[in-house]
């Protein structure tokens, strides 16, 4: 039986977690582009585009006591209801998952259709990025809306002078030591 899924060309922050059907010694052939174009995992996902340096497939025996939920969490920050009803499914899994972000599909409107040995676990989304913060209000954030260069600030470059100065009593307090010695 195969699942089939729409990608769409603006989708973002989308995690999408596959288990694959294979034992350990075939996974590199599956999952490895050959020289030729030939990619089996490519043409199990039906995919029209993907991108193979976003392909991640887990070893989940490598994760030693880190879970397959934990992983995701710390490596793509997955959350949310939909990824906490589906932890304990993902922590049952062995042997081999696929992961695929948004970026896996070169932001390509496709319909994946997905065949074995790949099994879809499920389709997660990281977190929105923080709206942006409330517009500054202040005067000088307004600027002179004219297209050109703001006047300079009160006190005519008297931070300039005071550099100046400092550097000349330095010089003087040099050569004053020089003369003494």
């Amino acid at each position: 039986m195969s699942v089939t899924m729409r990608i769409k060309s603006s989708e973002r922050g989308v995690i999408r977690v596959f288990h694959i059907d294979l034992p350990k010694e075939a996974i590199e052939r599956f999952t490895t582009q050959a020289g030729t174009g030939e990619w089996p995992l490519h043409y199990a996902l039906g995919a029209k585009d993907l991108r193979p340096a976003f392909v991640e497939v887990i070893n989940i025996r490598d994760l030693g006591d880190m879970t397959l939920s934990e992983y995701l969490v710390n490596a793509h920050d997955v959350s949310g209801k939909d990824f906490d009803a589906m932890r304990q499914q993902l922590d049952s899994l062995r042997g081999f998952a696929l992961v695929l972000p948004s970026q896996a599909f070169n932001q390509t409107e496709q319909e994946l259709t997905i065949a074995a040995p790949l099994r879809w676990i499920g389709t997660f989304n990281e977190p929105k990025p923080a709206s942006r913060g409330a517009p500054v209000r202040s005067e000088s954030a307004k600027g002179t809306g004219s297209g050109q260069k703001a006047p300079p600030p009160a006190g005519g470059g008297s931070a300039f002078w005071f550099v100046i100065g400092a550097i000349g009593v330095l010089v003087s307090s040099i050569i004053l030591a020089k003369l003494l010695i």
